[in-house]
């Protein structure tokens, strides 16, 4: 076991290294500082041992998108640090809920998330209010999904919309608006996608100025998001490798 976590360990090592030097390459064409693009590690079906493990390497951003297997990894990987099973991190993690969010799962997301990335209606902004208050928690982050093909099988507002529900979430004292989050279409243009995401990110800015955040770009398209402006990039696979595993 201890070489196979060894072996896993220098696999995140190494595909870390290559994704922080497309980040830093990105900002470096864009004009733009590293440091203001945020990892988020796309853990989703992968053990709470690889997020352990990431936390060591300086990765504290997690994303999830399933409630049941987040909620469950939460309370591993909090377990696994608490008994100091493998390197000592003591460093908080941030949980980022980036997957479509089913309405009677927003209340259970709110006790342990501290973002979540597709707020697309106004039930949402409901059910995650009311979820964190029962938990007595500080303010939930929410960004608003934008859908950039109208297709609603993939979630996100249509940029139209975008202000009204903004605003919904700006008048609940439980939730800060961060900004947008959008995925781009399959078989699209990345870079034309993320510029007409940016046009909705500078609509909202001019309504409230605070939400200058930009969730967008992925393992395959980071440096065409990063390129407009993303602040935030959700890597999965090119981070942790691909997995079948399949949690009920």
């Amino acid at each position: 076991m201890a070489l196979l976590d060894g072996e896993r360990r220098a696999e995140l090592v190494g595909s870390l290294g290559a994704v922080r030097a497309r980040i830093a390459n990105a900002c470096i064409a864009a004009g733009r500082d590293a440091r203001a693009v945020t990892l988020i590690a796309v853990t989703k079906t992968h053990p709470a041992r690889d997020v352990a493990t990431l936390a060591t390497l300086g990765v504290l951003d997690i994303g999830e998108s399933r409630d049941q297997e987040a909620s469950a990894k939460v309370a591993e990987v909090a377990e696994l640090r608490r008994t100091g099973a493998g390197e000592r991190s003591e460093a908080e993690l941030r949980w980022h809920f980036v997957g479509q969010l089913q309405s009677r799962k927003a209340r259970s997301v709110a006790t342990y998330a501290h973002a979540v990335h597709s707020v697309d209606r106004p039930e949402l902004v409901e059910q995650l209010a009311a979820g964190v208050t029962r938990a007595e928690r500080e303010g939930l982050d929410v960004f608003i999904q934008v859908s950039l093909d109208g297709d609603p099988a993939r979630g996100g507002v249509l940029g139209d919309d975008v202000l009204a529900l903004a605003d919904a979430v700006a008048a609940r004292s439980q939730l800060r608006l961060r900004g947008v989050m959008a995925v781009a279409p399959m078989d699209a243009d990345p870079r034309a996608a993320f510029a007409d995401l940016a046009g909705v990110s500078a609509r909202l800015r001019a309504a409230h100025p605070q939400a200058v955040a930009i969730s967008a770009g992925m393992s395959a398209d980071l440096e065409a998001a990063i390129a407009h402006g993303s602040t935030h990039v959700r890597v999965g696979s090119a981070l942790l490798g691909r997995r079948t595993q399949v949690f009920g």
